[in-house]
């Protein structure tokens, strides 16, 4: 069988960029056994509730739910189970002092394979006020109409 090679994306949580200023990222593996594997390798998963605490210098990821492998026997994986990070050491006590700022919490972003191994994309991120959400939306909606406009006016140029 050939070696897997390149980026498969899982599952994002594009509500985190709407909810979260994304400081940082950080690409991390993770600890899982075989069912959850090949419940990933199915492309099923939801990073939506997702979030990471450090605990004695350990990274666990807590909520992301991997549903049952459904072939799987008395061997299955509980779906929501907290699953452990693997990262340096380094960057789990900066993330850890960093998290101490208040407002400031790691979110998962996305779930891939990366040549054949599960990642997760983790960032450090900062709660966004309701204001700051709406000025996001109202800046993707005027860059969505200004492209419109440019759209046209090339066709009717080309016409």
């Amino acid at each position: 069988m050939a070696k897997e090679t390149g980026r498969k994306l899982i599952a994002q949580n594009k509500k985190a960029r709407h909810d979260y200023h994304i400081l940082d990222t950080y690409e991390c593996g993770l600890v899982l056994t075989g069912t959850e594997v090949k419940s990933l390798r199915q492309g099923r998963a939801s990073l939506v509730d997702g979030f990471v605490q450090i605990d004695d210098h350990e990274a666990w990821l807590h909520n992301v739910h991997v549903p049952e492998y459904t072939q799987g026997t008395w061997t299955n994986h509980s779906a929501r189970r907290k699953r452990k990070l693997l990262m340096h050491r380094a960057e789990i006590d900066k993330l850890a002092s960093k998290t101490q700022e208040t407002g400031h919490t790691i979110v998962p972003l996305a779930l891939y394979f990366k040549d054949g191994r599960a990642k997760v994309e983790i960032a450090l991120a900062k709660g966004k006020k309701e204001y700051d959400k709406r000025q996001t939306l109202r800046e993707k909606q005027d860059r969505r109409e200004t492209d419109r406009v440019i759209s046209a006016a090339k066709r009717r140029q080309r016409a």
